[in-house]
């Protein structure tokens, strides 16, 4: 697996958790933010 992309599963899943700890304190607009850049980032893992 070339290290580019495990960059990109970095981001990706950091995001990911970044959401989640954001909906768990109640800032939806934000983690719908932080959801969009991880989406934008897992377009780079194809």
């Amino acid at each position: 697996m070339p290290l580019s992309r495990i960059a990109w599963l970095v981001t990706v899943g950091s995001c990911l958790i970044g959401v989640v700890l954001l909906l768990a304190s109640g800032y939806v607009g934000y983690a719908a933010v932080v959801f969009a850049v991880a989406c934008s980032a897992a377009i780079n893992l194809r």
